[in-house]
């Protein structure tokens, strides 16, 4: 029922800035930004709560301690995070882009709070993704995901990610796909 109201909400935001041509950007009723350190108690509710709906747990002394320190993790290290907020500011989504080598990044930590999904929120952060990886100069995104998460995983396979077979993947992970630029 809220995703029904957040689309007609978004339908009705969408009509009033073809209205208003001083309005930019027909999907921002919501922002995105570069995370923060001071983000880091949001996004990791936020990525335990979306985990938690697919029964998969956090793992903050293997793959998710990256969310302890975000500037060594990923801004200090030719990486990247940003999080999309609503008009509240409350923090509703997330994707981070670390280094593995020097032309190889990880897309990890995209995530978004259910009632938010089906908005064409996960594709733009995507776009986002693939663009920042580009600028920051990689060849190749790799993601770790589980195969239950299947609209996240319609969604990599409709920007191109195609699957292959890891040294190594993360506990709560079943799948890897990758992602030539």
């Amino acid at each position: 029922m809220l995703k029904v109201l957040l689309k007609r909400c978004l339908k009705i935001d969408q009509r009033i800035i073809s209205m208003n041509s001083n309005i930019k950007d027909p999907i921002e009723p919501f922002g995105f930004r570069k995370a923060e350190n001071s983000d880091r108690t949001e996004i990791y509710r936020l990525v335990e709560t979306v985990l938690g709906n697919y029964s998969l747990k956090m793992d903050p002394e293997g793959t998710d301690k990256d969310l302890l320190d975000l500037n060594e993790s990923y801004f200090k290290n030719n990486g990247w995070f940003e999080i999309i907020e609503n008009r509240q500011k409350r923090i509703i989504g997330s994707f981070g882009l670390f280094k593995i080598n020097a032309e190889i990044c990880e897309l990890r930590k995209m995530y978004l709070y259910p009632e938010f999904q089906g908005l064409g929120l996960g594709k733009k952060m995507l776009n986002k993704a693939v663009s920042k990886a580009k600028k920051l100069g990689y060849k190749e995104i790799i993601l770790e995901t589980n195969k239950s998460l299947i609209q996240a995983i319609g969604l990599y396979r409709k920007f191109g990610f195609k699957e292959f077979q890891p040294d190594h993947l993360s506990e709560r992970c079943d799948l890897s796909m990758r992602l030539k630029l």
